[in-house]
Order: structure tokens, then sequence, then C-alpha cells
């Protein structure tokens, strides 16, 4: 096996194909990726380096999934999709223990229980007025929370389903 590449170093895609080198030494070299992915060795390697404009979204597909690593998916939607980056999404790969404490805490009865009260108050006259405007915005910071925690619960759903699925 060669050298750590140190430019590349920190990179999601780097790090993935490092990590999956570890099940298929195939991917140990950024040429045997290249063969796997389809694509040009200089490719690989400027997605690596964080020297891509723009990578084609059938190529991040395919490097998620040959890396085994759903979060890659979300990473791409977070930083190189313009309408993906506006969505609340996580890219970060936790713990299922840590995962399921931090839903439980924000599925707490009293605070659902605060939001429900609050959009019911705020939709009951079918318009959102200038002083329901805080509590309108507090309802949705709540929810984008929620939303990033479904999506780190997914991409922990998605490892083990293929993990399960491939032995």
């Amino acid at each position: 096996m060669g050298r750590d590449a140190t430019k590349a170093a920190g990179n999601p895609w780097y790090e993935a194909r490092i990590k999956a080198s570890k099940f298929n030494e195939r991917l140990a070299s950024r040429e045997g990726a290249a063969e796997m992915l389809g694509m040009s060795v200089s490719a690989v390697a400027d997605a690596e380096l964080g020297l891509t404009k723009f990578m084609p979204v059938e190529k991040a597909v395919l490097m998620a999934d040959l890396y085994h690593e759903p979060q890659l998916l979300n990473y791409f939607c977070l930083h190189e999709c313009p309408i993906g980056c506006r969505h609340c999404i996580s890219d970060e790969v936790n713990s299922i223990e840590r995962m399921a404490v931090k839903l439980v805490k924000g599925l707490r009865t009293d605070d659902v229980e605060k939001v429900k009260d609050a959009i019911l108050d705020i939709a009951e006259d079918g318009k959102v007025t200038e002083d329901e405007k805080k509590a309108f915005k507090d309802v949705l910071g709540y929810l984008e929370n929620l939303g990033k925690l479904i999506s780190e619960l997914k991409i922990i759903g998605d490892k083990l389903i293929e993990e399960e699925t491939n032995g």
C-alpha cells in the first residue's frame, strides 16, 4: 500500500475510500478506486483534494455505495448541491446509542406538546401575524433539529441494513 495522501487528510471522500480499503484492498489506491468507479484517476484525486468544482451526482452515489458510506450522500447534498444545502440533513455518523439518546431527548413529551400548541395557536386564524413570527421561528428551529437527528438515524439504519444484507 502507498503512503497516505496528507493533502487529502480530512476530506470525506478520501477518508471513506481509505476506510473502505480495509475491506477491499483495490480501494487502497486512487487507481484501483477509479477503475472500480469508472472514473479517471484525476477525477478521484480532484474529489479527494477538494479541487472538484462540481462532482456529478451519479459519481457521488457510486462512491457512497462502493465505500459503504451512506453519509457521503448527505455530505454531497450539504456541500455540493445548491438545493440540498438548504435542507435540514446531517452528514454526521454517531453510534446508535448516542443517536437514540439525542432523539429521545428531542422528543420529550413537554417539548412536543409546546410545539404542537404553538403550531395550533399560529395556524388557528390561517395567518402568521407579527407577534407570532418568533414562536414560528422557534417551532421551525425545533423541527429542523429533529430533521437532522432523523437524517443521522437514517444513515445509521442504512449502514446497519447494508451490513446485514452483505454479511
